[in-house]
């Protein structure tokens, strides 16, 4: 493999890991603070032990969460130089903002949270959970700002051959920022809803009595719903938004070759990428147009007429990205959020119809429901990325030219093979720690002498 097949390969990787991780810090905070809440108002005791519980759930995962993000900043040093050299004066500006205050926000009140138990009132505690759920969730938009300008770069000028900054604001304010954030924010709750929505099923199957697990399943069928309509409303617009600046990854998406006024929908493709034409489609007339403009006519450009216009505009190469990967992908995330949907208004319908209890067999698959959302999640990821290929930042960069020119194949597979072997390591210590605590509610992680000082001894 070449390098600069292998420098994407292990940038590709570590971001996966990390984002296992990430829509469910961002989730769960919420959640956790939401709680939390309900316990302050309220004075029931049952969400004070639901916030503690899923609470020692949300530490593990950022824990996890924090290690395996530092290694993607020092990638872009070590495999994409040339990438930091050309955008590193925009790029820089809003990762540095991140660690300097949405991250040490979080931080610090996670510390307060851990430690405060019965020593703060209990309103200022409620508090500080708020205010990681808010730094969290500050630090994924300062991320996808970063994020943005490699997808739609706006507020740069071209000097001696790097992009330099010269309007922060339109960093801000880059309309796919807009789109990217709160679909990503959706995503977290989706996550986290399907994660407590698991691990309460697990427990109810044991113990259909227990208030706790009642109360979290309850709560996180709701929070569930709530969160995959966004997603699926937010995707739908943001969906709209590509056709319109990435024009590209839209149309591989719908493995649309030729150009169509009104252009129709494919359920199901059979991609031939080598002749450039789908062998076979089962399409939905006027449908595709109808998802671009909310309207039953419109253009929607194909992949070879775009070819041809990339071409014109930005000289010879290969601008088209991997179709059939685009197109099932595209599918495969699409179709996971709308099982998610049907399986949270399922469980919605038993809890209020009183059906629960005597369907025993629901509560022994949603555990296995937890893995949906994480595959939503990495399928997304991949397509937004992958979709945008040749280009590392829009229009300007291409990946082989922001690869690191002293960089072998050989450093490259041996990192990415001792990365690999980490992170599966550091994978399995997670899964063996959410897996310990979240079947056994009375395990603390706090120490013994602070554990005994919380409960007042």
């Amino acid at each position: 493999m070449t390098t600069i097949g292998l420098a994407r390969w292990q940038f590709a990787l570590t971001s996966i890991y990390h984002f296992f991780f990430v829509p469910l810090t961002l989730g769960l905070s919420i959640l956790v603070a939401l709680m939390e809440t309900r316990y302050v108002r309220t004075g029931d005791e049952i969400y004070k032990k639901m916030a503690k519980f899923w609470g020692k759930l949300f530490l593990i995962n950022f824990a996890m969460g924090v290690v395996t993000g530092i290694v993607m900043e020092f990638q872009f040093g070590m495999n994409w130089s040339e990438y930091a050299r050309f955008v590193g004066d925009v790029f820089g500006a809003p990762l540095a903002i991140e660690a300097l205050s949405a991250f040490f926000l979080e931080s610090t009140f996670l510390g307060i949270w851990i430690f405060g138990w019965d020593r703060l009132p209990k309103g200022l505690h409620a508090a500080s959970m708020w205010l990681v759920a808010i730094g969290s969730n500050l630090s994924a938009l300062w991320i996808l700002i970063a994020n943005s300008f490699m997808h739609e770069p706006v507020g740069y000028a071209l000097v001696d051959g790097r992009a330099v900054m010269t309007d922060f604001p339109a960093l801000l304010f880059n309309a796919h920022v807009w789109y990217q954030f709160p679909h990503v924010l959706a995503s977290g709750m989706t996550t986290a809803a399907f994660f407590t929505l698991g691990i309460s099923a697990y427990h109810l199957i044991r113990n259909q009595e227990d208030e706790l697990f009642q109360r979290s399943f309850r709560w996180s069928a709701i929070y569930g719903l709530v969160g995959i309509i966004l997603v699926i409303g937010i995707g739908h617009v943001q969906g709209q938004h590509m056709v319109e600046v990435q024009p590209m990854k839209m149309a591989a998406a719908e493995a649309l070759w030729e150009s169509e006024d009104p252009a129709a929908f494919s359920v199901v493709s059979i991609v031939n990428e080598e002749e450039q034409r789908n062998t076979f489609s089962l399409r939905v007339p006027y449908m595709l147009s109808f998802l671009s403009y909310n309207r039953l006519s419109g253009e929607v450009r194909g992949i070879l007429d775009l070819e041809s216009e990339f071409i014109e505009t930005y000289g010879e190469g290969d601008y088209i990205p991997p179709v059939t990967f685009m197109f099932w992908a595209f599918r495969l995330m699409v179709g996971l959020g709308f099982a998610m949907a049907a399986i949270s208004v399922f469980c919605l319908f038993l809890l209020f119809t009183g059906r629960l209890k005597k369907m025993g067999w629901v509560l022994k698959l949603l555990p296995f429901a937890i893995l949906f959302p994480y595959a939503a999640n990495t399928v997304g990821w991949l397509f937004t990325e992958i979709g945008r290929q040749p280009w590392i930042v829009y229009g300007l960069q291409r990946v082989e030219e922001a690869a690191s020119p002293n960089v072998t194949s050989g450093m490259l597979l041996f990192s990415l093979i001792a990365y690999t072997i980490v992170y599966l390591a550091l994978i399995g210590v997670d899964v063996f720690l959410l897996g310990r605590y979240a079947t056994n509610p009375s395990l603390s992680l706090l120490p013994a002498a602070e554990e005994e000082v919380s409960n007042g001894s």
